[in-house]
């Protein structure tokens, strides 16, 4: 459940005059390398796979959690 602090601070982090919000920089790296892979491809729209790689060109990887042996 979300408490009411988180809900207000979210809120102050849109501009009400214009719906945008204050983004951290891991987002901007994020919308900034998307921007580019389109001008770059073209593709206004990119699919999800591309979307991927532009992810794994910032270089995020998914990490599988341990698992723990029974015994």
């Amino acid at each position: 459940m979300t408490n009411t602090k988180e809900i207000a601070s979210r809120r102050r982090s849109i501009d009400p005059a214009t719906c945008e919000r204050d983004y951290d920089s891991s987002e901007v790296e994020f919308m900034q390398a998307l921007e580019q892979y389109k001008n770059d491809s073209g593709r206004r729209f990119p699919t999800c796979s591309e979307i991927l790689t532009v992810l794994r060109s910032l270089g995020y990887v998914r990490v599988m959690p341990c698992s723990v042996a029974a015994s």
